[in-house]
């Protein structure tokens, strides 16, 4: 359990460490290629859709084959992606490589292929601190690459800091021998009682399913605007470029003590509960920021707060899951509600860039995303989190 464990915190602390940092290449990319803010936020948003639809068709093969395949095709197409990234010389070339490619990397370099591998690797007892520890991983993930992010564009410039990132990242390729499973080694897959159309539309018709998806979309919708867009939003006010890069590492490094509590708690409290106090001290924490005056301590306290808050949702909704489903389909299932949770991000970027390019401020978002966080609270409460009853002869 420990290897799968560490291994697991390793391969998100890469991919999640890189892809949080990509907020710091707004301005420099845009400003050197003469593109604006919505190009570069449509390609994030592009970026976000395609990490979700693949991860659907990722946890699939991951929960049919073995999280290793996945894994390594994965990180071969998250270094293309970066590659690509820093070569692309028109916004459509951004789009497919930054979107698409590193989408598709990230679907299966992420959560859903890694909480699969927990989830039939880890007792039942401990698999919501697991999972808290995964998510604390990739937090730190943040908080150790973003100042490194920071200056390697600073120093090196934006594109020859992909191309080194593009190298980084192909250390997923030993960490996911780390994460074979002894079930798929044979190369036939694993034995399954349930289809995976079968759990896919027992899934898609349980309420609590869909709420955990509603809610993880506000999620999606609440983080990904704030990790791209506010470094610029701090830069339009006139603070230094390294208070961003140093907010952003914040959010990183308190949210490794915010993921692991949450998990630690879904242990032992109603996990709708927690999703519920999540999402409505997110929408606390944004309106004191925007009434605070603004200035680098109101930045870091607030980088504090909502990092404690900020991936703390995917321990106990990941285990929400498995306890109502089981864990034979978890990646699948997982990957449709991160598919939920990355339609929400791609509306939080896109939707920054927009606004700001028609509007010349990010107030109107700011405020949607209040107002969605006080519904994402108001619509974890009613989740039923036992298992559900099935029959005891599945069709195969």
């Amino acid at each position: 359990m420990l290897q799968v464990l560490a291994c697991g915190a390793a391969v998100v602390t890469l991919s999640m460490g890189i892809r949080h940092g990509f907020g710091l290449w707004l301005a420099p990319v845009t400003q050197d290629m003469g593109w604006t803010r919505q190009t570069f936020a449509l390609a994030m948003a592009v970026q976000n859709i395609a990490w979700g639809v693949f991860g659907i068709f990722g946890g699939m093969v991951a929960d049919r084959l073995g999280a290793f395949r996945v894994l390594i095709a994965g990180a071969l197409l998250y270094a293309l992606g970066l590659a690509g990234m820093a070569l692309s010389p028109t916004p459509l070339l951004f789009a497919l490589t930054s979107g698409v490619l590193i989408g598709a990397a990230q679907a299966g370099t992420t959560y859903a292929v890694i909480y699969g591998v927990l989830g039939r690797q880890v007792p039942a007892n401990r698999r919501s601190w697991a999972m808290g520890v995964a998510a604390a991983a990739g937090s730190f993930g943040q908080f150790l690459m973003l100042p490194l992010e920071g200056q390697m564009i600073a120093r090196l410039g934006w594109q020859p800091s992909l191309l080194v990132l593009a190298v980084l990242v192909l250390l997923i390729v030993p960490l996911a021998f780390g994460l074979r499973e002894p079930g798929f080694r044979a190369g036939g897959g694993a034995s399954h009682s349930q289809s995976t159309r079968g759990a896919m539309a027992e899934a898609l018709r349980h309420p609590s399913f869909l709420l955990l998806m509603t809610g993880y979309f506000v999620c999606g919708f609440q983080v990904v605007f704030i990790g791209v867009h506010m470094p610029s939003y701090l830069k339009d006010h006139n603070l230094p470029a390294h208070v961003a890069s140093t907010a952003l590492a914040l959010i990183g490094l308190f949210n490794v003590i915010g993921t692991y509590v949450s998990g630690s708690l879904g242990e032992r409290l109603p996990r709708r509960h927690i999703l519920a106090f999540i999402y409505l001290a997110r929408t606390v924490a944004i309106a004191v920021f925007l009434l605070a005056p603004l200035s680098a301590l109101s930045v870091y306290a607030f980088s504090a707060v909502i990092g404690m808050l900020w991936l703390s949702t995917v321990p106990p909704t990941n285990a929400t899951v498995a306890g109502i489903f089981g864990v034979q389909h978890l990646s699948m299932l997982s990957g449709f509600v991160f598919f939920s949770h990355q339609i929400g991000s791609f509306l939080g970027v896109w939707l920054g860039g927009y606004l700001y390019d028609a509007t010349g401020s990010y107030d109107v978002v700011w405020y949607l995303a209040m107002v969605l966080g006080v519904l994402a609270a108001l619509i974890n409460l009613p989740v039923r989190e036992h298992a559900i009853n099935r029959p005891s002869a599945l069709p195969a």
